[in-house]
This record gives structure tokens, C-alpha cells and sequence, in this order.
């Protein structure tokens, strides 16, 4: 492994998927690195994540952790759409929703870790609260610790990326909300041996599927709350679910004893660029859309396309960061179409409803369907770097 990175000093914000892969292929090549994650230890649990086709196995052979992947993987779960008496409608099959090889988020992000964790500094509990440019590097401020000076600044921090904010502009510039909320929840409760979905217009609720345990998408105006708050986000749900049908109210019973909820919109990173002096975007920060798919999968491909180009470039950041958003602007692409996942997962009429169930009862639509998630996946040329 060369190391024509030695001693580039890298700052990378957040450690969930995109910011511990990227330290991996940083270090590899002799980067010393920094991960800022602003929760104070790793986070565990969240829904299942999934990597499809060649080029995800690609990345994952290249970045040394394929077999790894394979040994945690959970295997696709069929979801059942179901009516308010529990009568199957259709099946969503686990090979839709779950791609090649499917992993909890954390299991990935734990994986990502402990590959890292010798090698990189990791700082919990912090964020970094301004970015100043000068000619030799990045003057970093911080809630907690000390100032720093580094050579790049790459945001890894999602949809709601705090670096993007500083060095790009507000959220509301960078980000379309779509009209939809989802929320994950972890259950104690078990509500049997496989998933369910159940809606009623612009409402979905699923259970046992491979989101999460419990998994809400409702539409809705945009809503004004704390996302660390877990005890208003249980409000909205109760809120947003008032009188719903089918196991509804059991459900919602079980999220009120749940510590782990995370509520959030669904929305889309609508940027003109990745890159900005020496601040780079990657993952959800740069081409984020909710519940798009292969979400993960992009994040690990910028990761390692980023840290390839600073090697071809020796360290050349201009050079590396105007190929990096070149490749990733047209693999991406589909992050800025017109797709929204709320739609599709809670329509906003009986017909729209009965339109999706139908999808997954005829071979070719769903045949389809996944041919245009095959050609997402692998809509990228990767270099033999």
C-alpha cells in the first residue's frame, strides 16, 4: 500500500458509515487522522443498511472488509402489506429491500471502528463549531477542544451536516424537504416471525421488517422539534397515529417504553458542488435522500474514490477534490431526482395504495424495479487506482 499521504493531517466529522470508511482508506495510506463525532460514543443499533453489485463488492474487497460484511449480514426480510385484519395483500421481497448483502447499520459502523481505532483519533462528544481557511491549511474551532489546523476537512456528518452548514451555507439552501417524516424504533415487544406493513393514506407503519422493529412514514407539514429529544418525538408519533387501525395502538404502546427512537424528515441534498477550498462533502452530507437506497453504499464508494484521488493526486487536493466530484456528481445523480420515498411507502390514497401493493404481485414490474436499482448501484466507472 503506498503511502504518498504521510502525515496529511485530515479532520473528519462524524462517525456512523461515510466517516470511519473514509478514515480506514485515509490511514491505509498514511494519513494521520481525526474523526469529531458530535454523540458521545459510537452509535450503536439503526435500521439495516445494504450494498448491491459490482461495484459495492468492489469497494468492499478493495477496502478489506467484504468477508467481514458477509459474516455480519443479516439476509433480506420480506415485508407483508397487510390489511387492518392482518390478510396479506402482497409481499415486498427481502432481495428488493435488502440488495446483495444486507447489515445493521451498526454492525457496520462498529465494524468501520474497530478497524480504525489504533490508527485514528476518534473524539466523542464534540463538534466543531467554526472553519477558517488559510494558505497552509484549516483552523478548526470546537464546542470542547482546543483549536486545530489541518490540511482537509471532509463532512461525513449527514443529511443535517454541521460542516456543510459552515462552509457551504444553511440547511435550508442545501436541503429539500420532501413532505414526509419516518421514525426508527427499537421494541422490546416481538410482534411475530416476520414483517408487516400496514397503511392507510399519506400513514405507514411496519413491524419486524428491516428497517428497524418498528418503522413509522407519515406525510406531514414541516414539524419544529428537537431531534436528541426522544421523549417529543414519541409525542409526534402519538400524534401522527392517533386513531390508525390494524395493531396501531399496540405498537404505539410498545414505543412509549423504547429509549432508542429516531425521528426524522425525508428530504434531499440539493447542492451545486462537494467541495469547497479545502472542505470536502461525503455521504448523505453531499448527496443524502432519504430512504433513497443504497444510501451506505454511496458513502463507502465516495469514501474510497476520495481517498484514491488524494493518493493519484500526491496529496493534491485540487486535483483530487474536482476528479472526487466529478465521479460522484454522476454516480449520485439519482440522489437529486424526483424519487421520494415517502410516496412510495405511504401513498396518499386508497388507489395509491392498492397501485404499490399491486407492484410486487405482477414479476415484471418488480423484474423492473430491480433492474433500475442493478443500474443505480453500478452507475460508476471505478478506476484501477
Amino acid at each position: 500500500m503506498r503511502d504518498n499521504l504521510q502525515n496529511t493531517r485530515v479532520l473528519i466529522s462524524g462517525a456512523s458509515i461515510g466517516g470511519p470508511a473514509l478514515a480506514h482508506c485515509l490511514a491505509r495510506r498514511g494519513c494521520n487522522v481525526t474523526v469529531v463525532e458530535k454523540a458521545p460514543a459510537l452509535r450503536e443499533g439503526g435500521q439495516a443498511v445494504d450494498f448491491k453489485g459490482e461495484t459495492h463488492h468492489t469497494v468492499l474487497t478493495r477496502m478489506g472488509i467484504l468477508d467481514d460484511v458477509r459474516r455480519l449480514q443479516t439476509g433480506g426480510t420480506d415485508q407483508h402489506f397487510v390489511d387492518a385484519d392482518g390478510r396479506t395483500l402482497g409481499v415486498m421481497p427481502g432481495e428488493f429491500t435488502g440488495g446483495d448483502l444486507e447489515i445493521r447499520r451498526g454492525d457496520l459502523a462498529r465494524l468501520l471502528y474497530e478497524r480504525t481505532a489504533a490508527t485514528c483519533e476518534y473524539v466523542f462528544g464534540d463538534s466543531i463549531t467554526s472553519l477558517t481557511e488559510a494558505p497552509g491549511g484549516v483552523h478548526v474551532t470546537f464546542e470542547r477542544s482546543a483549536p486545530r489546523t489541518f490540511d482537509l476537512v471532509v463532512g461525513a456528518d449527514g443529511i443535517h451536516s454541521n460542516v456543510r452548514r459552515l462552509a457551504f451555507g444553511p440547511e435550508s439552501e442545501c436541503v429539500d424537504f420532501l413532505g414526509h417524516y419516518y421514525a426508527l424504533v427499537e421494541l422490546d415487544t416481538d410482534f411475530g416471525p416476520h414483517g408487516q406493513m400496514y397503511n392507510e393514506p399519506g400513514r405507514m407503519v411496519a413491524v419486524g421488517g428491516p428497517k428497524a422493529p418498528a418503522f413509522f412514514v407519515f406525510a406531514s407539514e414541516r414539524l419544529d422539534y428537537d431531534r436528541y429529544d426522544v421523549e417529543q418525538q414519541k409525542a409526534i408519533l402519538e400524534r401522527a397515529y392517533a386513531g390508525m387501525g390494524w395493531r396501531t395502538p399496540q405498537v404505539l404502546d410498545a414505543v412509549r417504553g423504547s429509549k432508542d427512537v429516531y425521528l426524522d424528515s425525508i428530504s434531499r441534498v440539493n447542492i451545486d458542488r462537494y467541495v469547497a477550498g479545502r472542505v470536502a462533502l461525503l455521504g448523505d452530507a453531499a448527496y443524502g435522500s432519504t430512504l433513497g437506497g443504497f444510501g451506505s453504499g454511496l458513502a463507502l464508494v465516495g469514501a474510497y474514490v476520495l481517498a484514491e484521488e488524494l493518493a493519484a493526486a500526491g496529496g493534491d487536493h485540487r486535483v483530487a477534490f474536482a476528479e472526487y466530484e466529478r465521479q460522484m456528481r454522476r454516480y449520485s445523480k439519482v440522489t437529486r431526482s424526483g424519487n421520494n420515498a415517502g410516496t412510495f411507502l405511504a401513498p396518499g390514497s386508497p388507489a395509491g395504495i392498492r397501485m404499490r401493493n399491486w407492484t410486487f404481485k405482477f414479476g415484471f414490474l418488480l423484474g423492473l424495479m430491480m433492474k433500475v436499482t442493478d443500474k443505480f448501484a453500478t452507475n460508476i466507472a471505478l478506476k484501477d487506482y
